[in-house]
């Protein structure tokens, strides 16, 4: 599953030491399988959001942050202040609003 570019952004900003960036985006995107499940929430912006807070650039905390999503993806969207219903503009505050896509070329 695929991480959104906002996130992914964070992540390479949070975790600039070569090499950090590609496995953590690589773990987020796999978040679906390592938790044995298809549901939608393990490959949400929301939750990817939720451990990248969490972790506050460090890999130790960023495993840590996986494993609380495993276990309970609700207590890890409570512990990144995503589980009210504001979550919306706490993710625009903390990783940019959603750009909107380009517009289609003039016709010729």
């Amino acid at each position: 599953m695929a991480v959104s570019e906002r996130v992914a952004r964070r992540v390479r900003r949070d975790f600039p030491e070569p090499g950090s960036a590609p496995e953590i985006l690589r773990i987020l995107g796999e978040l679906p399988e390592i938790a044995g499940s298809s549901g939608a929430m393990f490959g949400s912006e929301r939750l990817h959001a939720a451990i990248v807070l969490s972790a506050r650039g460090s890999f130790s905390r960023f495993r840590a942050a996986v494993r609380l999503a495993v276990e309970d993806w609700r207590d890890s969207l409570v512990g990144a202040d995503l589980a009210d219903e504001d979550w919306p503009t706490r993710l625009d505050t903390e990783f940019g609003p959603v750009k909107p896509p380009a517009p289609p070329p003039p016709p010729e």
